[in-house]
């Protein structure tokens, strides 16, 4: 005898529900439903308001099946369908997205100004260019005056 004294399941036969016996408990299924659907129908005939219902209707779970409350301050979520949403309505952006638009704007008008040249990056961009090229002018026109030098003494 296993510790405990309980007898374990493993090795007991299994057991079937006879064929009879399911065909009685769906008969009985389907009258249930057929009759709770008959009452559903006469309920919403004599005019009681379907929201009723459907509150009812709705599964309940923790405290709220126990007590009937009405809170006016909370509000139920509704889903809306795509087709429902107005899009002439303009959609307020979030901070993060204005900042995004206000950066890339920024750096737009950067990159204008400093194509113009009227930044000072830009203004210490062409100094820098202008000097270099007067060193290139000076080196080169060095260079052609040692070509000119020596090319008269290469030809005797």
């Amino acid at each position: 005898m296993p510790r405990g004294g309980k007898k374990g399941h493993k090795g007991r036969g299994k057991q079937f529900s006879n064929p009879e016996e399911i065909d009685r408990q769906m008969r009985e299924q389907k009258k249930l439903e057929e009759s709770a659907g008959a009452e559903k129908g006469s309920s919403s005939e004599s005019g009681d308001s379907s929201s009723d219902d459907d509150y009812e209707t709705k599964k309940r779970s923790g405290v709220e099946g126990l007590i009937e409350i009405e809170n006016p301050n909370r509000v139920s979520q509704k889903n809306k369908k795509v087709a429902e949403i107005d899009d002439s309505i303009p959609r307020e952006l979030s901070r993060r997205e204005r900042e995004e638009i206000e950066k890339q704007k920024s750096k737009e008008r950067f990159m204008k100004l400093h194509i113009e040249g009227k930044t000072d990056q830009a203004k210490a961009d062409l100094a820098r260019l202008a000097i270099i090229k007067k060193q290139r002018e000076d080196a080169a026109k060095k260079r052609e005056d040692l070509r000119k030098v020596e090319e008269p003494k290469g030809k005797p």
